[in-house]
């Protein structure tokens, strides 16, 4: 436990929910006796937004997690958490380290489960790390050259995202998506029928209302017994959670995610703030599910919720509603369903080249808000729900 005047922040996790947190933090407290401490095992930041595009053989901008936060303040501890000590408030590294907490924030957000299909984790290739993304996408250069086949496995929109990227990079391929629910079944009829039309433009075949129960080297076995052939397998469904928390005795719901308060402290120690994938946080409305659109007003809200505890001001509840659906099909075209405050989809849609544009700005805006926050108050919120967020339960 902290015995100096210094208030000790420590950050976990260096995603855009993490980055954001820290980076925010390190201004909104820039005149208070606080030291910051942003923990990742990796030095580069991983734009998550876009590993679709890695996955089908493209490059990124290379952002080292020390380049974006230099000037901000915070210190960046290039190692893995592997245990935590409430008691104490203690986080323990994997680099033998251990840092003292006045507060901490949890943002170890979420990755692809592949434990609940058995080949899965022998087989199947995922979005989660983009040196595995990378990889994949040489296996495909060679799967393409050879006329072979690749199924995505999840109709949600990281799959529809990686399949049409896929098909439109290598037209050589046969990309199928497998999906229990139709691709794009949270959206809005209009929107749905481009989406539909953009795959059958790019060639991607669909099996819908199967599930995948097995996962072999060169298929997948179907629910309905049938052997689908497949030189690659992307998996982008189910969703896991770091264990970090519920092995600490922090209160966790099912899914392991940290519950918390109206405030986004857990529920059972409330010195721990969670934000992004890794909260589990309710509004009026509903629970909010893991998206980048509500990772990052979790992260804004919580850093400036820290620093205004830290000046003994009050704090008003999270406040939060959807705006929007934005999906890439491939780099030529785009559709964005518009949505009510609990993420249902309303009457508005955008396509083509308004779309692009749309999902560009989206896809692009979270490095250069890390950047500005440095200097001023960005705003990462698009909207608070209205209505929707006021009324009482």
């Amino acid at each position: 436990m902290n015995t100096t005047d210094t208030h000790e922040i420590v950050v976990l996790g260096a995603g855009y929910t993490g980055m954001l947190a820290a980076i925010r933090l390190g201004r909104r407290t820039r005149k208070q006796a606080v030291r910051i401490t942003l923990v990742n095992p990796s030095a580069r930041f991983t734009e998550r937004l876009r590993m679709h595009q890695v996955a089908a053989g493209q490059e990124l901008a290379d952002h080292r997690i020390a380049d974006l936060l230099e000037g901000s303040g915070v210190e960046f501890h290039q190692a893995a958490a592997t245990a935590i000590d409430t008691a104490a408030r203690t986080v323990t590294l994997d680099d033998n380290a251990q840092l003292n907490y006045d507060t901490l924030v949890y943002a170890l957000g979420s990755s692809t489960d592949t434990s609940r299909v058995p080949g899965a984790d022998h087989h199947a290739w995922t979005l989660n790390d983009p040196r595995r993304a990378h990889a994949f996408s040489e296996r495909l250069t060679e799967a393409a050259s050879a006329g072979g086949a690749v199924t995505v496995c999840g109709g949600g929109l990281t799959g529809i995202e990686a399949a049409t990227e896929i098909a439109e990079s290598h037209p050589g391929l046969t990309v199928t998506l497998v999906s229990q629910a139709e691709p794009g079944a949270m959206m809005g009829d209009k929107a749905r029928a481009h989406l539909n039309r953009a795959l059958d433009r790019l060639g991607v075949r669909r099996i819908v209302g199967v599930k995948v129960t097995k996962v072999l080297p060169d298929a997948v076995q179907l629910s309905t017994g049938e052997l689908h052939t497949s030189d690659l397998t992307l998996w982008t469904t189910g969703v896991k959670v770091a264990p970090l928390a519920a092995a600490a005795g922090i209160a966790t719901d099912a899914r392991g995610l940290i519950v918390t308060d109206a405030t986004l402290r857990s529920a059972s120690h409330p010195e721990i703030h969670a934000i992004g994938d890794a909260a589990a946080v309710t509004q009026v409305w509903g629970p909010i599910h893991g998206t980048c659109q509500s990772g990052l007003p979790t992260a804004a809200y919580t850093a400036d919720a820290i620093a205004r505890e830290l000046r003994g001001k009050a704090v008003r509840p999270f406040r939060f509603g959807y705006i929007h659906q934005p999906v890439s099909l491939g780099r030529k075209d785009a559709v964005i369903q518009f949505t009510n405050a609990d993420d249902t989809p309303n009457r508005w849609y955008l396509r083509g080249r308004a779309a692009i544009a749309y999902k560009a700005m989206v896809s692009g805006s979270p490095v250069p808000s890390f950047k500005m926050s440095k200097h001023m108050t960005v705003s990462v919120q698009l909207s608070k729900g209205g209505r929707a967020t006021r009324k009482t339960a």
